[in-house]
Protein backbone atom coordinates (compact mmCIF):
# COMPACT_ATOMS: atom_id res chain seq x y z
CA UNK A 1 0.00 0.00 0.00
CA UNK A 2 1.29 3.31 -0.93
CA UNK A 3 2.10 6.10 1.79
CA UNK A 4 -0.83 8.34 0.30
CA UNK A 5 -3.45 5.57 0.65
CA UNK A 6 -1.90 4.69 3.88
CA UNK A 7 -2.83 7.93 5.29
CA UNK A 8 -6.01 7.94 3.66
CA UNK A 9 -6.84 5.11 5.38
CA UNK A 10 -5.67 6.03 8.89
CA UNK A 11 -7.40 9.83 8.84
CA UNK A 12 -10.88 8.64 7.78
CA UNK A 13 -13.11 10.44 9.65
CA UNK A 14 -15.03 7.56 10.32
CA UNK A 15 -12.26 5.92 12.27
CA UNK A 16 -12.18 8.81 14.98
CA UNK A 17 -13.64 7.10 17.69
CA UNK A 18 -11.10 4.10 17.58
CA UNK A 19 -8.02 6.54 17.58
CA UNK A 20 -9.28 8.87 20.36
CA UNK A 21 -9.96 5.23 22.37
CA UNK A 22 -6.41 3.13 21.16
CA UNK A 23 -4.43 6.95 21.96
CA UNK A 24 -5.65 7.08 25.38
CA UNK A 25 -4.87 3.21 26.06
CA UNK A 26 -1.39 3.61 24.90
CA UNK A 27 -0.87 6.54 26.72
CA UNK A 28 -2.03 4.42 29.69
CA UNK A 29 0.31 1.26 28.71
CA UNK A 30 3.32 2.95 28.40
CA UNK A 31 2.85 3.04 24.86
CA UNK A 32 2.70 -1.05 24.43
CA UNK A 33 -0.32 -2.03 22.36
CA UNK A 34 -1.56 -4.67 24.69
CA UNK A 35 -5.10 -5.10 25.81
CA UNK A 36 -7.80 -4.07 24.04
CA UNK A 37 -10.73 -1.18 23.71
CA UNK A 38 -13.99 -1.34 23.24
CA UNK A 39 -16.59 0.82 21.14
CA UNK A 40 -20.17 1.57 20.78
CA UNK A 41 -22.93 2.80 19.34
CA UNK A 42 -21.32 2.60 15.94
CA UNK A 43 -22.87 4.21 13.20
CA UNK A 44 -22.85 2.68 9.49
CA UNK A 45 -20.02 4.32 8.49
CA UNK A 46 -17.93 3.83 11.55
CA UNK A 47 -18.83 -0.38 11.00
CA UNK A 48 -17.71 -0.05 7.35
CA UNK A 49 -14.37 2.00 7.82
CA UNK A 50 -13.70 -0.44 10.80
CA UNK A 51 -14.31 -4.03 8.76
CA UNK A 52 -11.94 -2.52 6.03
CA UNK A 53 -9.21 -1.81 8.53
CA UNK A 54 -9.60 -5.30 10.51
CA UNK A 55 -10.33 -7.12 7.85
CA UNK A 56 -13.38 -8.89 9.45
CA UNK A 57 -17.25 -7.74 8.88
CA UNK A 58 -18.67 -6.15 11.62
CA UNK A 59 -22.47 -6.40 11.90
CA UNK A 60 -22.69 -5.08 15.79
CA UNK A 61 -23.33 -1.41 16.89
CA UNK A 62 -20.39 -2.80 19.77
CA UNK A 63 -17.01 -4.29 18.72
CA UNK A 64 -13.88 -5.06 21.07
CA UNK A 65 -10.98 -4.61 19.39
CA UNK A 66 -7.85 -6.29 20.60
CA UNK A 67 -4.58 -3.96 20.75
CA UNK A 68 -1.97 -6.68 19.49
CA UNK A 69 -3.81 -8.04 16.79
CA UNK A 70 -4.74 -4.21 15.28
CA UNK A 71 -1.11 -4.00 15.61
CA UNK A 72 0.00 -7.08 13.31
CA UNK A 73 -2.62 -5.93 11.24
CA UNK A 74 -1.32 -2.44 10.16
CA UNK A 75 1.88 -3.85 10.23
CA UNK A 76 1.15 -6.82 7.47
CA UNK A 77 -1.15 -4.60 5.27
CA UNK A 78 1.62 -2.13 5.48
CA UNK A 79 -1.05 0.50 6.73
CA UNK A 80 1.65 1.72 9.45
CA UNK A 81 4.84 0.02 11.11
CA UNK A 82 2.81 -0.66 14.04
CA UNK A 83 -0.14 0.73 16.22
CA UNK A 84 1.60 3.28 18.01
CA UNK A 85 3.10 4.97 15.01
CA UNK A 86 -0.56 4.91 13.77
CA UNK A 87 -2.26 6.51 16.74
CA UNK A 88 0.87 8.89 16.71
CA UNK A 89 0.07 9.90 12.68
CA UNK A 90 -4.03 10.14 13.48
CA UNK A 91 -3.41 12.02 17.43
CA UNK A 92 0.08 12.21 18.50
CA UNK A 93 2.46 13.21 19.69
CA UNK A 94 1.52 10.28 22.70
CA UNK A 95 3.05 10.51 25.63
CA UNK A 96 4.09 7.83 28.06
CA UNK A 97 2.43 8.32 31.14
CA UNK A 98 3.33 5.50 32.85
CA UNK A 99 6.60 6.31 32.25
CA UNK A 100 6.05 9.37 33.50
CA UNK A 101 4.78 8.53 36.76
CA UNK A 102 7.85 6.11 37.09
CA UNK A 103 9.95 8.67 36.38
CA UNK A 104 8.11 10.54 38.80
CA UNK A 105 8.29 8.01 41.53
CA UNK A 106 11.77 7.94 40.89
CA UNK A 107 12.57 11.62 41.43
CA UNK A 108 10.36 11.76 44.62
CA UNK A 109 12.25 8.92 46.06
CA UNK A 110 15.34 10.25 45.22
CA UNK A 111 14.92 13.57 46.78
CA UNK A 112 13.65 12.38 49.80
CA UNK A 113 16.66 9.81 50.00
CA UNK A 114 18.93 12.34 49.10
CA UNK A 115 16.96 14.72 52.35
CA UNK A 116 17.21 12.13 54.87
CA UNK A 117 21.25 12.04 54.00
CA UNK A 118 21.36 15.35 54.81
CA UNK A 119 19.56 15.39 58.02
CA UNK A 120 22.31 12.83 59.15
CA UNK A 121 25.39 14.91 57.41
CA UNK A 122 23.51 17.70 60.01
CA UNK A 123 23.00 15.67 63.03
CA UNK A 124 19.32 15.91 63.15
CA UNK A 125 18.71 12.18 61.31
CA UNK A 126 17.50 11.55 65.03
CA UNK A 127 15.26 14.76 65.86
CA UNK A 128 11.58 13.38 66.13
CA UNK A 129 10.23 16.52 64.81
CA UNK A 130 11.83 15.64 61.43
CA UNK A 131 9.18 13.67 61.01
CA UNK A 132 6.55 16.55 61.46
CA UNK A 133 8.85 18.62 58.71
CA UNK A 134 8.44 16.18 56.59
CA UNK A 135 4.92 15.52 56.15
CA UNK A 136 4.19 19.25 55.92
CA UNK A 137 6.58 19.52 53.09
CA UNK A 138 5.17 16.45 50.93
CA UNK A 139 1.60 18.93 49.75
CA UNK A 140 4.72 21.39 49.16
CA UNK A 141 6.91 20.41 47.26
CA UNK A 142 4.49 18.95 44.48
CA UNK A 143 4.50 15.29 43.22
CA UNK A 144 6.64 15.89 40.34
CA UNK A 145 10.01 17.67 42.25
CA UNK A 146 12.87 19.27 39.86
CA UNK A 147 16.48 19.19 40.33
CA UNK A 148 16.48 22.64 42.05
CA UNK A 149 14.24 21.65 44.49
CA UNK A 150 16.90 18.94 46.35
CA UNK A 151 19.39 21.68 45.71
CA UNK A 152 16.89 23.77 47.57
CA UNK A 153 16.03 21.63 50.15
CA UNK A 154 19.57 20.54 51.21
CA UNK A 155 20.28 24.33 51.55
CA UNK A 156 17.11 24.96 53.72
CA UNK A 157 17.94 21.89 55.71
CA UNK A 158 21.93 22.96 56.49
CA UNK A 159 19.79 26.56 57.35
CA UNK A 160 17.71 24.76 60.12
CA UNK A 161 20.47 22.83 61.02
CA UNK A 162 22.09 26.15 62.19
CA UNK A 163 18.86 27.87 63.65
CA UNK A 164 18.29 24.24 65.96
CA UNK A 165 21.94 24.52 66.93
CA UNK A 166 21.21 27.75 69.42
CA UNK A 167 25.38 28.32 68.65
CA UNK A 168 26.87 31.71 67.13
CA UNK A 169 25.76 34.76 66.99
CA UNK A 170 22.17 35.88 65.81
CA UNK A 171 22.04 36.80 62.11
CA UNK A 172 19.66 38.98 60.31
CA UNK A 173 17.18 37.07 57.60
CA UNK A 174 19.07 38.27 54.97
CA UNK A 175 22.34 37.49 56.14
CA UNK A 176 21.15 33.91 56.53
CA UNK A 177 19.71 34.28 53.19
CA UNK A 178 22.77 34.77 51.62
CA UNK A 179 24.88 32.61 53.36
CA UNK A 180 22.93 29.50 53.01
CA UNK A 181 21.07 30.17 49.78
CA UNK A 182 23.56 32.57 48.05
CA UNK A 183 20.86 35.40 47.60
CA UNK A 184 20.02 38.28 50.58
CA UNK A 185 16.24 37.67 49.17
CA UNK A 186 16.30 33.98 49.40
CA UNK A 187 14.22 34.06 52.49
CA UNK A 188 12.03 36.75 51.47
CA UNK A 189 8.10 35.81 52.54
CA UNK A 190 6.47 33.78 49.48
CA UNK A 191 9.73 32.03 48.05
CA UNK A 192 10.04 28.22 48.45
CA UNK A 193 12.53 28.48 50.73
CA UNK A 194 11.17 30.53 52.98
CA UNK A 195 8.46 27.88 53.14
CA UNK A 196 10.65 25.44 54.01
CA UNK A 197 12.32 26.33 57.02
CA UNK A 198 9.58 28.14 58.24
CA UNK A 199 7.49 24.33 58.17
CA UNK A 200 11.10 23.25 60.00
CA UNK A 201 10.78 25.80 62.51
CA UNK A 202 7.13 25.49 63.09
CA UNK A 203 7.83 20.84 63.47
CA UNK A 204 10.72 22.15 66.13
CA UNK A 205 8.33 24.37 67.84
CA UNK A 206 5.57 22.30 67.88
CA UNK A 207 3.92 25.60 66.63
CA UNK A 208 0.89 25.54 63.41
CA UNK A 209 2.19 26.36 60.00
CA UNK A 210 2.32 30.14 59.84
CA UNK A 211 -0.35 31.50 57.85
CA UNK A 212 -0.17 35.02 58.83
CA UNK A 213 3.27 38.08 58.30
CA UNK A 214 2.67 38.05 62.35
CA UNK A 215 2.98 34.14 62.55
CA UNK A 216 5.68 33.64 60.04
CA UNK A 217 7.51 36.92 62.49
CA UNK A 218 7.23 35.15 65.59
CA UNK A 219 8.90 32.17 64.70
CA UNK A 220 11.84 33.79 63.42
CA UNK A 221 12.04 35.74 66.03
CA UNK A 222 11.94 32.31 68.48
CA UNK A 223 14.60 30.86 66.31
CA UNK A 224 16.61 33.72 66.76
CA UNK A 225 16.53 35.22 63.45
CA UNK A 226 16.66 38.75 63.22
CA UNK A 227 13.99 40.39 60.80
CA UNK A 228 15.16 44.00 61.68
CA UNK A 229 16.70 44.82 65.48
CA UNK A 230 13.97 47.99 65.65
CA UNK A 231 10.74 47.24 65.40
CA UNK A 232 10.32 45.00 68.60
CA UNK A 233 10.80 45.71 71.87
CA UNK A 234 10.76 44.89 74.94
CA UNK A 235 9.04 47.15 78.51
CA UNK A 236 11.16 47.14 81.01
CA UNK A 237 11.24 49.80 84.17
CA UNK A 238 13.86 50.55 87.11
CA UNK A 239 16.87 49.01 85.33
CA UNK A 240 19.89 50.99 85.66
CA UNK A 241 23.74 50.23 83.95
CA UNK A 242 26.41 50.23 86.37
CA UNK A 243 28.61 52.73 84.13
CA UNK A 244 25.93 54.92 83.81
CA UNK A 245 26.23 57.59 87.29
CA UNK A 246 24.06 59.86 88.52
CA UNK A 247 22.02 61.51 85.72
CA UNK A 248 23.11 64.83 87.47
CA UNK A 249 26.60 64.58 86.17
CA UNK A 250 26.16 62.09 83.25
CA UNK A 251 25.32 65.01 80.71
CA UNK A 252 21.68 63.56 80.16
CA UNK A 253 19.03 65.29 82.06
CA UNK A 254 15.53 63.08 83.19
CA UNK A 255 14.20 63.05 80.09
CA UNK A 256 17.39 62.46 78.16
CA UNK A 257 18.15 65.40 76.56
CA UNK A 258 21.85 67.07 76.93
CA UNK A 259 22.41 69.30 79.71
CA UNK A 260 22.82 72.23 79.30
CA UNK A 261 27.37 73.07 79.97
CA UNK A 262 30.15 75.23 79.16
CA UNK A 263 32.19 75.30 76.03
CA UNK A 264 34.33 74.76 78.55
CA UNK A 265 33.25 72.24 80.18
CA UNK A 266 32.04 70.17 76.91
CA UNK A 267 36.24 70.47 75.78
CA UNK A 268 37.36 68.85 78.78
CA UNK A 269 34.61 66.02 79.37
CA UNK A 270 35.95 62.79 77.13
CA UNK A 271 33.90 61.69 74.32
CA UNK A 272 31.48 59.23 75.16
CA UNK A 273 30.62 56.13 73.22
CA UNK A 274 27.31 54.59 72.12
CA UNK A 275 27.17 52.30 75.13
CA UNK A 276 27.67 55.12 77.42
CA UNK A 277 25.05 56.81 76.42
CA UNK A 278 22.27 54.51 76.10
CA UNK A 279 23.09 53.47 79.96
CA UNK A 280 22.73 57.23 80.39
CA UNK A 281 19.39 57.81 78.65
CA UNK A 282 18.51 54.55 80.46
CA UNK A 283 19.35 55.00 83.78
CA UNK A 284 17.90 59.12 83.47
CA UNK A 285 14.05 57.32 82.53
CA UNK A 286 14.54 55.01 85.66
CA UNK A 287 15.66 57.30 88.08
CA UNK A 288 12.62 59.24 86.73
CA UNK A 289 10.26 56.49 87.15
CA UNK A 290 9.40 55.61 84.16
CA UNK A 291 9.25 52.92 81.86
CA UNK A 292 11.14 52.27 79.04
CA UNK A 293 10.80 50.12 75.82
CA UNK A 294 14.30 48.83 74.65
CA UNK A 295 15.34 47.49 71.12
CA UNK A 296 17.76 44.75 70.33
CA UNK A 297 20.08 47.37 68.87
CA UNK A 298 19.60 49.52 72.07
CA UNK A 299 20.69 45.97 73.76
CA UNK A 300 23.61 46.00 71.39
CA UNK A 301 24.57 49.54 72.68
CA UNK A 302 24.65 48.73 76.48
CA UNK A 303 27.75 46.92 77.68
CA UNK A 304 25.75 46.44 80.65
CA UNK A 305 22.70 46.18 82.02
CA UNK A 306 22.63 46.15 85.64
CA UNK A 307 24.81 45.46 88.40
CA UNK A 308 26.01 42.03 89.51
CA UNK A 309 23.83 40.61 91.98
CA UNK A 310 20.82 42.80 90.91
CA UNK A 311 17.24 41.47 91.96
CA UNK A 312 15.11 41.68 88.70
CA UNK A 313 11.43 40.67 88.69
CA UNK A 314 10.29 39.61 85.41
CA UNK A 315 5.96 39.42 85.03
CA UNK A 316 3.61 38.66 82.29
CA UNK A 317 1.68 41.18 82.33
CA UNK A 318 2.33 44.58 81.55
CA UNK A 319 -0.10 45.84 84.13
CA UNK A 320 1.92 44.86 86.95
CA UNK A 321 5.19 46.82 85.80
CA UNK A 322 2.21 49.95 85.33
CA UNK A 323 0.82 49.22 88.65
CA UNK A 324 4.11 49.22 90.07
CA UNK A 325 5.22 52.39 88.07
CA UNK A 326 2.16 54.03 89.85
CA UNK A 327 2.94 52.87 93.42
CA UNK A 328 6.35 54.56 92.32
CA UNK A 329 8.59 51.31 93.04
CA UNK A 330 12.45 51.60 93.12
CA UNK A 331 12.61 47.82 91.55
CA UNK A 332 13.89 46.44 88.77
CA UNK A 333 10.94 44.77 86.59
CA UNK A 334 10.70 43.06 83.31
CA UNK A 335 7.62 42.33 81.12
CA UNK A 336 7.63 39.55 79.18
CA UNK A 337 4.10 40.67 77.17
CA UNK A 338 2.96 37.18 76.90
CA UNK A 339 5.48 34.86 75.89
CA UNK A 340 8.87 35.86 75.56
CA UNK A 341 9.69 37.28 72.05
CA UNK A 342 13.56 37.44 70.84
CA UNK A 343 13.95 40.80 72.21
CA UNK A 344 12.85 39.61 75.53
CA UNK A 345 14.60 36.79 76.09
CA UNK A 346 17.67 38.88 74.82
CA UNK A 347 17.59 41.44 77.52
CA UNK A 348 17.52 38.18 80.20
CA UNK A 349 20.32 37.10 78.92
CA UNK A 350 21.98 39.71 78.95
CA UNK A 351 20.80 40.41 82.70
CA UNK A 352 21.43 36.56 83.26
CA UNK A 353 25.31 37.62 82.10
CA UNK A 354 25.37 40.54 84.46
CA UNK A 355 24.71 38.66 87.45
CA UNK A 356 21.43 39.49 87.90
CA UNK A 357 18.97 37.13 89.85
CA UNK A 358 16.09 36.41 88.52
CA UNK A 359 12.05 36.11 89.75
CA UNK A 360 9.22 35.52 88.11
CA UNK A 361 5.67 35.67 87.88
CA UNK A 362 2.46 34.74 85.30
CA UNK A 363 -0.72 34.00 84.90
CA UNK A 364 -1.41 30.45 86.77
CA UNK A 365 -3.40 28.91 83.20
CA UNK A 366 -1.56 26.23 81.25
CA UNK A 367 -0.46 28.87 78.53
CA UNK A 368 1.32 31.08 81.76
CA UNK A 369 2.54 28.17 83.52
CA UNK A 370 4.51 26.98 79.81
CA UNK A 371 5.79 30.36 79.84
CA UNK A 372 6.96 29.93 83.34
CA UNK A 373 8.86 26.55 82.58
CA UNK A 374 10.57 28.42 79.77
CA UNK A 375 11.81 31.40 81.55
CA UNK A 376 12.78 29.33 84.83
CA UNK A 377 14.67 26.74 82.86
CA UNK A 378 16.45 29.00 80.48
CA UNK A 379 17.15 31.63 82.50
CA UNK A 380 17.36 30.06 86.25
CA UNK A 381 14.90 32.37 87.08
CA UNK A 382 13.29 31.80 90.75
CA UNK A 383 9.79 31.69 91.59
CA UNK A 384 7.68 34.65 92.56
CA UNK A 385 4.52 33.78 94.06
CA UNK A 386 4.04 31.17 92.26
CA UNK A 387 3.87 27.98 94.44
CA UNK A 388 0.73 25.55 94.87
CA UNK A 389 -0.03 27.67 97.91
CA UNK A 390 -0.21 31.03 96.34
CA UNK A 391 -2.28 29.68 94.01
CA UNK A 392 -4.84 28.72 96.13
CA UNK A 393 -4.62 31.39 98.63
CA UNK A 394 -5.94 33.20 95.22
CA UNK A 395 -8.71 31.05 94.66
CA UNK A 396 -9.82 31.21 98.71
CA UNK A 397 -9.09 35.29 98.30
CA UNK A 398 -11.76 35.39 95.64
CA UNK A 399 -14.30 33.76 97.66
CA UNK A 400 -17.80 33.45 96.28
CA UNK A 401 -16.16 35.46 93.21
CA UNK A 402 -13.98 31.68 92.75
CA UNK A 403 -16.83 30.65 90.28
CA UNK A 404 -16.09 33.62 88.26
CA UNK A 405 -12.56 32.88 87.24
CA UNK A 406 -11.73 32.03 83.43
CA UNK A 407 -11.61 27.79 83.50
CA UNK A 408 -8.58 26.16 82.44
CA UNK A 409 -8.60 25.00 79.19
CA UNK A 410 -6.35 22.76 76.86
CA UNK A 411 -3.88 20.67 77.93
CA UNK A 412 -2.19 20.15 81.54
CA UNK A 413 1.52 21.27 81.48
CA UNK A 414 3.47 20.18 84.57
CA UNK A 415 5.10 23.19 86.79
CA UNK A 416 8.84 22.46 86.88
CA UNK A 417 9.56 24.36 89.81
CA UNK A 418 6.93 22.84 91.55
CA UNK A 419 4.84 19.56 90.09
CA UNK A 420 2.15 19.87 93.03
CA UNK A 421 0.74 22.99 91.49
CA UNK A 422 -0.10 21.40 88.23
CA UNK A 423 -2.21 18.71 90.21
CA UNK A 424 -3.91 21.28 92.35
CA UNK A 425 -4.37 23.33 89.00
CA UNK A 426 -6.71 21.08 87.65
CA UNK A 427 -8.65 19.65 91.13
CA UNK A 428 -9.49 23.93 90.94
CA UNK A 429 -10.05 23.84 87.06
CA UNK A 430 -9.82 27.80 87.29
CA UNK A 431 -7.50 30.18 85.82
CA UNK A 432 -5.75 33.06 88.04
CA UNK A 433 -4.16 36.19 86.13
CA UNK A 434 -1.75 38.55 87.67
CA UNK A 435 -4.32 41.00 87.84
CA UNK A 436 -6.17 38.83 90.08
CA UNK A 437 -3.27 39.50 92.73
CA UNK A 438 -1.91 43.13 91.52
CA UNK A 439 -2.16 43.93 95.29
CA UNK A 440 0.46 41.49 96.38
CA UNK A 441 2.56 42.03 93.66
CA UNK A 442 2.90 45.45 93.85
CA UNK A 443 3.41 45.20 97.43
CA UNK A 444 6.20 42.98 96.87
CA UNK A 445 7.35 45.47 94.43
CA UNK A 446 7.06 48.77 96.57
Amino acid sequence: MTARASHSVLSDPALGALWDAVAARLQRNGLSPIGHVVLGDLEKEERFALAGLLGRPLTSERVRIDLAGLDRRLRETGIAAGLVAAANSCRGPLTDRRGERAERVARRDALWSSWRSQLAEVGLDRAEWCERWAESLRPLLGGDPVSSVAALLAAATHCVARLCSDSGAALGRTELAAEYFGDSHGLDDGSLANAIVLRALAACYRAPTPKTAGARRLLWQQAGVLCDEVSTTVLCYGLVPPSAGSPAGSGIDVEGRPAHASSADQADRPPVDGSSVSGRLLASRSMAGWETHLTLRDLRRLERVVDDGTEVFVCENPRVLEAAMEASSKAAIVCTSGNPTLVVTRLLERLVSDGARLRYHGDFDWPGVAIANRVVERFGAGPWRMAKEDYEAALVAAGPAVAELPRLDGSPVRAVWAPDLTSAMQRAGRAVHEEAVLGQLVGDLT
